[in-house]
């Protein structure tokens, strides 16, 4: 599987937060936006909260939806 990454610039540290990736379909996800993790939710529920915040609340019924740790995201982007 492969994905379409988006260049993003040099950050400092931040809170915890994830990178969010819609199934683009053949074997190609696409990442759509970072967001912040929001505290108080379980990691199911926090994953969740990121899809509805990355899509404006319109995820579709039939998309999939992948949602990676933002610390984990930029760590394998350096192997």
């Amino acid at each position: 599987m492969c994905c379409a990454m988006a260049e993003s610039g040099a950050r400092p540290a931040t809170a915890p937060g994830f990178v969010v990736l819609r199934d683009a379909g053949d074997g190609y996800w696409r990442v759509i936006a970072e967001t912040s993790r929001r505290p108080g939710l379980s990691a199911e529920a926090a994953r969740a909260q990121a899809v509805r915040d990355a899509t404006g609340g319109t995820a579709g019924d039939g998309q999939r939806y992948a949602v990676v740790l933002r610390s984990e995201w930029r760590m394998a982007q350096r192997l």
